[in-house]
């Protein structure tokens, strides 16, 4: 019972990007409520201040103090309808796809083994949440809406960040940084938590591409506008970008040629694609894939890349090795011994068995072969024949 008892921390090793990306979509509707009451009582208290100073001079009468005031109060009946809508439109939907992503979780601390139907349908679930991550990395977002829709996981998926990740890229992938840009004015404050330089290094693609197009007055202003409140952080980069005033695009001097170069476009995208992962702590790597190196991982012997493969070992099957390549071999206090007949587990409820040749293999498959053969068994490695008596038993230790 205890071999097979859930393993909640290794599961919720993978699930906190799980949690996480509704979280932080609902701390952006936070933000953009509080820059909405900062806006509108900041006025609210600055015209609140001016009628109390001409008030106290005797300089206003009741008809102008009547307009000022219902002037306030349109504003705080404007920001409550706006706060209203935001917390219909986006709060309250996020809310509730956090809480049923809890619960969807909460579901795996009630089970009490791993061969419950409980577990299984939990487990084919998460499957498919997984399936469909991979598929919006790779781009085939309408294969992933289908699957969501007969499963139906809308609300255990984030096909909106994908979808927004997808519309920026394809626009720095047009050589536009407006999207990221906007993105990044979004985010600022979380960017600087990480200390990511994203926003930088965009601004500065902007400025490479005035100087590519040879609009130096425009790089200029530019520069003193975008570039120059980095200058505490990245000088040198910004010096070296200065000199592009006076160098052409077709330059071969090293240091000027790599700015210009169009590969830059493709560092940016990746540099974006860092940035929004690191923000939704949404691994680099699929979760399919990691999921897969970690099992890989567990079964992964020298002996999977050998010339005899089991047929039954997933690390021997060519089209999987590869990505087993990428992953250490597994440490086993223990050894275990599999049947290259049956692929089975030889233990003391399945003993092995030698041949005189030493060959080793499991009872049960030598068994079955005997009844099969009149009593006879044959070695498929080396084609010895001999009685079943004649096999010897082979103690583990």
């Amino acid at each position: 019972m205890s071999t097979n008892k859930v393993n909640i921390d290794g599961v919720m090793l993978f699930e906190q990007p799980f949690v996480r990306v509704p979280y932080e979509n609902y701390r952006k509707v936070f933000r953009a409520s509080q820059r909405n009451i900062e806006r509108e009582f900041g006025n609210i208290q600055t015209g609140s201040n001016e009628l109390q100073k001409r008030t106290k001079g005797n300089e206003v009468n009741l008809e102008d103090a009547a307009k000022a005031v219902d002037g306030m109060i349109a504003r705080v009946e404007n920001l409550k309808r706006k706060l209203s809508d935001l917390q219909e439109n986006n709060g309250k939907p996020t809310l509730d796809v956090t809480h049923e992503r809890i619960q969807h979780l909460a579901l795996i601390e009630a089970l009490p083994t791993t061969n419950c139907p409980d577990f299984s349908r939990w487990a084919d679930t998460r499957l498919d949440r997984w399936l469909v991550d991979w598929m919006l990395r790779m781009g085939r977002e309408k294969t992933a809406r289908k699957l969501v829709q007969e499963r139906g996981i809308e609300t255990l998926v984030d096909i909106d960040l994908f979808m927004d990740i997808h519309r920026i890229e394809r626009a720095l992938f047009r050589h536009s940084c407006t999207e990221a840009i906007a993105w990044c004015s979004e985010n600022k404050t979380a960017l600087r938590k990480i200390r990511s330089t994203l926003e930088f290094e965009l601004r500065l693609q902007e400025y490479i591409e005035l100087s590519r197009d040879r609009r130096t007055q425009d790089a200029i202003t530019y520069a003193r506008r975008y570039l120059i409140p980095w200058q505490e952080t990245h000088l040198e980069q910004i010096t070296q970008a200065m000199a592009l005033l006076a160098v052409q695009p077709s330059t071969t001097c090293g240091q000027y040629k790599r700015l210009y170069d169009e590969s830059r476009w493709t560092s940016l995208i990746q540099a974006f694609r860092l940035a929004i992962y690191s923000l939704n702590s949404l691994p680099t790597e699929p979760l399919l894939h990691l999921a897969l190196y970690a099992g890989l991982a567990s079964l992964k012997l020298p002996a999977c890349y050998d010339l005899s493969h089991n047929v039954d070992c997933p690390v021997c099957d060519p089209n999987i090795s590869i990505l087993g390549k990428e992953v250490p071999f597994s440490h086993h206090a223990n050894s275990t011994i599999v049947c290259y007949l049956s692929g089975k587990i030889m233990d003391e409820d399945n003993m092995p068995m030698a041949f005189p040749n030493g060959y080793v293999y499991s009872t049960e498959a030598l068994e079955e072969m005997a009844a099969k053969n009149n009593g006879k068994v044959i070695c498929p490695r080396s084609g010895h024949v001999c009685d079943f008596p004649a096999l010897k038993k082979v103690f583990i230790s």
